[in-house]
């Protein structure tokens, strides 16, 4: 790997994250939990050296990768020029029209996405696939530990957050596996860790106003070591007595923390703030 970076004067950009996933036994198993098989299409985001590429080409009927970074054209031309079901999109994965790219390139087809994304970016990322209702079944991604603990909790329990709540409206997901830095060149200072998330065919609860719920969950994760009551009034810009009654209302102490609130809980409440 060193050797055909080097062959192409490649240097690693701190700017976009990249931490290659160059482990030979990790690839195969991701690939493997993504759902990556016969009559399936791929969707990658950042390539890297097409090493997880290579492992999804191996399976799948065909691999759309997107990445942003053009230095890495000519070398995927080399590592993956065994592979004729393999095609590279070189664009910011934030502004490529993915319903017009999934009807394109896989007509018909089960369609999933599979990545290894850079640690500064993973949120924006899946909330930008989650929030499209894309037609695909499962979002399968390496990040780190501590962002794939996020993704993974159940909202009412003390790890979740608004990103845990997010994803869980859209998706139930799970922690696979952990991948220590050595897994990566060069090897970050942290482990990293594999989530899947399957995309619910209707959201985990119904709401009337999608855009007000989220502001909601925002605000009230948004100063933690605030009362839900107290985060929300401020997040928000509401009195105070008004939150608390709504949260009363809705069958809850007015202490209680917002990581204590599950999806429904958090509906009950919008619900007593109209």
């Amino acid at each position: 790997i060193r050797d055909i970076l080097a062959r192409y004067g490649f240097t690693f950009s701190k700017a976009l994250g990249q931490n290659f996933l160059i482990n030979p036994s990790v690839c195969p198993r991701m690939a493997e939990l993504g759902g990556a098989a016969p009559g399936v299409g791929m969707i990658e985001i950042g390539a890297g050296i097409g090493v997880l590429t290579a492992e999804l080409a191996r399976r799948c009927d065909k691999v759309v990768c997107i990445e942003i970074d053009s230095r890495l054209l000519p070398i995927l031309d080399e590592t993956l020029a065994g592979f004729d079901n393999v095609s590279i999109v070189n664009d910011d994965v934030l502004k490529v029209d993915l319903h017009q790219l999934i009807a394109r390139e896989f007509p018909g087809q089960e369609v999933a996405v599979c990545a290894n994304l850079p640690y500064y970016i993973t949120s924006p990322i899946i909330m930008h696939l989650l929030e499209q209702r894309l037609p695909i079944r499962s979002i399968t991604v390496m990040v780190q530990k501590e962002a794939a603990d996020r993704l993974a909790a159940a909202p009412g329990t003390r790890a979740s957050s608004a990103i845990s709540c997010a994803v869980s409206y859209y998706a139930t997901s799970k922690l696979m596996f952990t991948a220590a830095p050595g897994s990566f060149y060069p090897a970050p200072k942290v482990t990293s860790a594999v989530v899947r998330m399957d995309i619910r065919p209707t959201p985990a609860v119904q709401v009337e106003d999608e855009d007000g719920y989220f502001a909601l969950i925002r605000a009230a994760f948004g100063q933690r070591r605030k009362t839900a009551a107290n985060a929300i009034a401020s997040g928000l810009g509401l009195p105070k007595d008004k939150v608390i009654a709504a949260i009363e209302a809705a069958g809850f102490d007015a202490r209680i923390r917002p990581e204590a609130l599950t999806l429904e809980d958090f509906a009950a409440v919008q619900r007593e703030l109209k």
